[in-house]
């Protein structure tokens, strides 16, 4: 498995989060290079190198780029979402406390092609000691002049999983309750008080500076034809070694977790795997075989690549409490705006805990799948749709366990 080491390649050097030590190991580097190209120029570049979000949904970076007005008489912000609540998910905190000038860098090239002069880093709640360093950083960047074309200010969240959203991160930013909006028909910016703005993942953004410093073409020789580059794979759950390990897309999945991960734990069978943070379907282990990590073997499967948050399970792993574990989140977190999740998330975490009591019946497995149905493309946003593909996949799957229990 080759070095595919881009955003995480200073994480192992001690230190790397001061200035002084980031800028000896290459840190604003990419600025000198910026200056030789105009911001549609910028644009074309991320947009030619294939780079995709990697907050989950996988969407072209460039493309969502491009909707950024070049000659808007309002002003346009950047928002760099670190609302890092995934269960699975812990890569955006390791950029932000090992590397945080590789993420300011990003900003400052981001802003410089979308034109904007202000951005925002919204952090998850729980992340303050993260949000110390990430602050820290910020603060050397204004003393060492590096930010006179942008300002940066840092926007911490209440610790609401749905803020993860987007559309429900602007609102709470402009004040209001974290609700997801109702989508626009055609393609366009987000809008934070009405202006023009750029949402993206921490390492999105942090994707950008070796793509301006060494092209395009260096980063799409990384990954597959469809997932150029690389993501921060997280192991946790049932492995030798849990953590994030920079990888490119296309990988083997059973590969990627014996080289980085050591195995499964104890030297036991893998059962089942959840691919991309908890939102993401349940795979077999007869499935992960000859899975590769990248969008479109995961999509062939039923399943997503997600985050890229692996949590693996082993053969002693009683499947009902799992999507039990899973489902008491989703119920506290839903943030019930729309009737089916916030009465769906409820209903089957409660029919769960009945099979888990040996109270359920077949009819009731039944009834989970039925109100997973209900909860799938009926709602503002893809909460409810992905509680819906968990339930679905746990069950369909392993049906048998959820039988063993009934009365």
């Amino acid at each position: 498995m080759r070095d595919a080491r881009i955003v995480s390649r200073k994480f192992e050097i001690p230190n790397a989060h001061i200035l002084a030590v980031a800028k000896k190991h290459g840190a604003y580097e990419s600025l000198a290079k910026m200056q030789e190209y105009s911001s549609l120029e910028m644009v074309k570049i991320i947009k030619d190198s294939g780079l995709r979000g990697k907050g989950g949904g996988g969407a072209s970076a460039g493309e969502k780029w491009e909707l950024m007005p070049q000659d808007s008489n309002k002003p346009s912000f950047l928002v760099v979402n670190c609302d890092e609540s995934e269960p699975g998910t812990f890569k955006d905190r390791q950029i932000i406390s090992k590397d945080p000038h590789l993420l300011i860098e990003g900003i400052i090239l981001t802003c410089y092609a979308i034109k904007a002069a202000r951005a925002y880093i919204y952090i998850r709640g729980e992340y303050k000691q993260f949000q110390d360093i990430l602050q820290s950083a910020i603060d050397e960047a204004y003393e060492d002049g590096l930010l006179k074309e942008c300002d940066i200010t840092i926007h911490r969240g209440a610790g609401a999983y749905i803020c993860g959203e987007k559309s429900a991160l602007l609102e709470s930013m402009e004040g209001k309750r974290g609700h997801p909006r109702l989508k626009p028909k055609q393609k366009e910016p987000e809008w934070y008080f009405a202006n023009p703005t750029l949402v993206n993942n921490v390492e999105t953004i942090a994707s950008v500076p070796y793509i301006i410093e060494n092209g395009s073409d260096a980063y799409r020789a990384f990954g597959t034809q469809k997932s150029r580059g690389t993501l921060l794979f997280a192991l946790s759950g049932h492995v030798e070694k849990p953590g994030v390990y920079e990888a490119e897309f296309g990988v083997s999945m059973m590969e990627y977790i014996n080289h980085f991960g050591g195995g499964i734990k104890n030297g036991k069978k893998l059962k089942a795997l959840i691919p991309g943070g908890v939102s993401c379907g349940v795979l077999t282990a007869s499935e992960c075989e000859n899975l590769t990590l990248d969008y479109e073997a995961l999509r062939s499967v039923g399943s997503s690549l997600g985050t890229g948050g692996m949590i693996l399970m082993d053969e002693d792993t009683d499947m009902v409490e799992a999507l039990k574990n899973i489902l008491e989140f989703y119920h506290e977190e839903s943030c019930g705006q729309c009737t089916p999740c916030r009465e769906g998330t409820g209903w089957s975490d409660k029919l769960v805990a009945k099979i888990l009591d040996k109270r359920a019946t077949k009819e009731d497995i039944d009834k989970l799948l039925d109100i997973a149905d209900t909860m799938n493309g009926k709602t503002i946003c893809v909460f409810a749709p992905a509680v819906s593909a968990v339930i679905v996949s746990f069950v369909e799957k392993f049906r048998d366990e959820f039988e063993s229990v009934l009365k």
